[in-house]
């Protein structure tokens, strides 16, 4: 470790100011304590156009960047009749239209297969606070042959927009899906 000593003799270069504070985007400013700042990283469903935004905690010492319009969702199926599961994504806002692009894996990791998957739809928020996916997702898929069976979709439960994964029986699938939208009123 290095340290920096300075003199009173009036000669050579003034150390660094160290910052007292971080203004953010949102939740203004992050401030270090004992000059220790926590920079993270994590997403949000927060409809922003830049893609990105800063968020100071309200005053605490971590400071988040944060990856806009988009989330991570987890689920397992396992038993032996081919088990649903259906995960909360977000809720649009009122009177909008989105555009999504969702990427999914499913991995049984007792037979080493995986399937892996793109979907890409649109979906509409209408009065009355009634989500809609309208049409068809269109859809890239590649799946081993003990995962042919598995499914997997984009779906509304009449307010927020969920994935929904269907395993297939006597596997243990383990699936992630990482949803990344456009959003405009």
């Amino acid at each position: 470790m290095s340290q920096i000593y300075k003199q009173n003799s009036g000669s050579g270069p003034i150390p660094p100011t160290v910052p007292t504070s971080f203004v953010t985007d949102i939740n203004s400013p992050a401030i270090p304590a004992a000059n220790i700042l926590n920079v993270l990283g994590n997403d949000t469903t927060v409809n922003n156009a830049n893609g990105i935004q800063t968020d100071g905690s309200s005053g605490s010492n971590t400071l988040t960047v944060q990856l806009t319009n988009r989330t991570r969702v987890t689920a397992t199926t396992s038993d032996g009749g081919g088990q649903v599961q259906t995960v909360n994504i977000f809720t649009p806002v009122a009177a909008s239209g989105i555009t999504f692009v969702v990427s999914i894996t499913g991995y049984d990791a007792a037979n080493n297969e995986m399937v892996g998957a793109e979907l890409i739809g649109i979906g509409r928020r209408s009065g009355g606070g009634v989500t809609v996916v309208v049409g068809t997702n269109d859809t890239f898929v590649e799946k081993d042959p003990g995962l042919i069976a598995t499914d997997y979709d984009i779906v509304t439960n009449g307010t927020l927009i969920q994935a929904r994964f269907t395993g297939v029986a006597g596997r243990t699938i383990n699936w992630a899906a990482v949803f990344i939208y456009d959003q405009v009123q």
